[in-house]
């Protein structure tokens, strides 16, 4: 699959279905939001980001066999494992191993790793190798042993199928060596049950319902704080995500947990990126700084863990801009082996340039991922600055070579040379704002802001559209006297009260063209149920008399008096001005 075609197409319709809602009817406000989709304001330009290599650690294997992990570890944790197949060894990563040895000393830990860089596993294994270690002495470790506290059910839910492969593929339902279980509020009142009577020896759940159990006497959640008598580690996935008055309740929470449960536990954090200034060593400080405020136990600066990444290519890969325009002027190779295409000096290029980045700036310094992902097209600036080749060329060099790289796979482990991902980011198109000057002349904007910039006598005000012909509207606050609008102020749509009593609700139509004219009661785009037509003349209906659209001008400032005509529609939008058609109060005020 070209994932470069495959984003245009996701970009298109994403386009024709937010622009499928709305008609939009002035060729001034047409014209702008055309001119804001072709400039794709909703969608910048996608992030590509290269999955780096880890430095390999030991194997489940070889850490069995140095007494490291339970002996049952062997058939437990093994990658590609299925209900019908056991799969084969698993390597780990040096950053699973550090976590390990980590937890082996009964130290708290963080492991600050990137995304598919196999964090769950760095602290699932050192659970299961206790938990196994612990029933092979004679403890029968009846309670719950770990608690994992994710902060959306979504993760959660994801983490129990990760379980589920390790623990119950090879065992079968039932059967498994070590249990688990979920507990987020979504279980039947059967899984509550079985946690009161048969507690599981691994327990997913979230900070919220945590708090609950620990709190309140509904079963079964004193059945499970007796079962969790004892707990031997708390984990806390996505450590960043707790921060001020969150991060303040669950600091409390774990404080709570601890001096119930057992004050010796061992805590345990991961997190992305947690500090990004200074160097390697004063962020290891401020992560273990917070994790021991989180956690209300001393984490140490060493027991920081982070990712230990290396190079694909060669470090003796040639980089200069002479090799590298040379090789883009040859063309793409074709058909390359996964060795020819590893010694390419786009490929060192790529890994170097989008992918890798030495810690602290120094050549000496440690292989990080690049800090600040890059977009194609900056990508294919900074080569084109290399290689002093046209951009546009080098952009379509740059997403082919990707491509190749991607699919060409070493013949050994079944990598690709260089696996990468787009991050597109997509927004809500949101709102629009427009000045109260004629068409043509207004200031548009699509960012929410009160004043046109630079001119603070210019009000902005929101612009919703009739669904039906796509005539605009402003809705407005109208402060009254003497029974007549004074002034306007900007209102958003689904605002209705105001602490002023002589300030009312409503809706602004420009009309510089007189296209309504409210004295044409018979003939004119009231609704039929306003009209009594037993009156001659045929009159509007008392009940809704209070509702006839009034004409006046507005300036810039919202005064009235002078400036664009139009009309005040008072309360809530019961008909369009331009083409009749009624409403149930409701109109578009969006562009999506």
């Amino acid at each position: 699959m070209d994932v470069f075609e495959f984003r245009q197409r996701v970009i298109a319709d994403y386009e024709r279905f937010s622009r499928s809602f709305s008609k939009i009817r002035a060729d001034d406000i047409a014209q702008f939001i055309d001119a804001e989709y072709r400039a794709e304001k909703f969608w910048p330009a996608p992030l590509v980001q290269l999955n780096p290599n880890f430095v390999s650690g030991d194997t489940i294997e070889g850490l069995v066999d140095a007494g490291l992990l339970h002996e049952e570890c062997r058939r437990i944790f093994r990658a590609e494992k299925t209900p019908q197949d056991m799969g084969k060894a698993m390597r780990l990563h040096k950053h699973q191993e550090d976590a390990i040895r980590a937890a082996q000393r009964g130290d708290s830990y963080v492991l600050t790793t990137g995304t598919g860089s196999g964090k769950s596993l760095a602290y699932f294994i050192p659970i299961v190798h206790d938990i196994l270690r612990r029933r092979s002495q004679g403890d029968p470790c009846t309670g719950i042993s770990a608690i994992v506290i994710y902060p959306m059910n979504a993760l959660c839910n994801s983490q129990l199928e990760e379980l589920q492969k390790f623990l119950t593929h090879g065992y079968g339902i039932g059967k498994e060596p070590v249990t688990y279980a979920r507990y987020t509020g979504q279980e039947s009142t059967e899984e509550r049950q079985k946690l009161a009577e048969h507690p599981p020896d691994i327990l997913l759940t979230n900070y919220v319902m945590l708090e609950l159990i620990m709190t309140r006497q509904d079963f079964p959640d004193p059945q499970v704080v007796a079962h969790a008598q004892g707990l031997r580690f708390l984990v806390l996935d996505e450590l960043h995500t707790y921060r001020g008055r969150q991060g303040a309740d669950v600091a409390m929470l774990v404080r709570r947990v601890r001096e119930r449960l057992n004050l010796h536990l061992l805590c345990v954090g991961t997190s992305a990126t947690m500090a990004s200034e200074g160097t390697a060593a004063d962020r290891s400080t401020a992560v273990a700084t917070i994790a021991t405020r989180l956690f209300g136990a001393q984490v140490h600066p060493a027991n920081v863990i982070t990712e230990t990444l290396e190079r694909v290519t060669p470090d003796e890969s040639p980089m200069d801009g002479g090799t590298l325009a040379a090789a883009l002027r040859a063309g793409l190779p074709a058909h390359p082996s996964y060795e020819t295409l590893l010694q390419h000096p786009v490929a060192a290029w790529i890994e170097m340039r989008l992918g890798l980045e030495r810690e602290d700036g120094t050549p000496e310094g440690k292989l990080v991922r690049m800090s600040k992902p890059q977009t194609l097209r900056q990508a294919a600036a900074m080569l084109a600055e290399d290689t002093g080749l046209d951009v546009s060329a080098c952009e379509t060099y740059l997403a082919q070579f990707l491509l190749l790289a991607y699919h060409t796979r070493s013949p050994s482990t079944g990598r690709s040379l260089l696996a990468f991902r787009l991050h597109q980011f997509i927004a809500g198109a949101g709102d629009l704002y427009g000045t109260l000057e004629p068409p043509g002349m207004r200031y548009l904007t699509v960012n929410g802001q009160q004043f046109k910039p630079g001119a603070r006598d210019k009000t902005l005000f929101t612009l919703c559209f009739c669904r039906e012909c796509g005539q605009e509207y402003h809705p407005v606050w109208a402060t009254v006297a003497a029974g007549q609008p004074v002034r306007f102020e900007a209102r958003e749509l689904t605002e209705r009260s105001h602490e002023d009593d002589e300030v009312l609700f409503g809706y602004f139509m420009p009309d510089m063209a007189g296209s309504f004219d409210a004295a044409d009661i018979e003939n004119g785009l009231y609704p039929e149920d306003w009209i009594d037509f037993g009156a001659t003349p045929p009159r509007l209906k008392a009940n809704y008399r209070r509702y006839r659209p009034r004409p006046l001008s507005v300036a810039p400032d919202g005064a009235t008096g002078a400036g664009v005509a139009g009309w005040f529609i008072p309360g809530t939008f019961r008909f369009c001005l331009q083409c009749g058609i009624a409403y149930d109060g409701a109109v578009r005020s969006d562009l999506t």
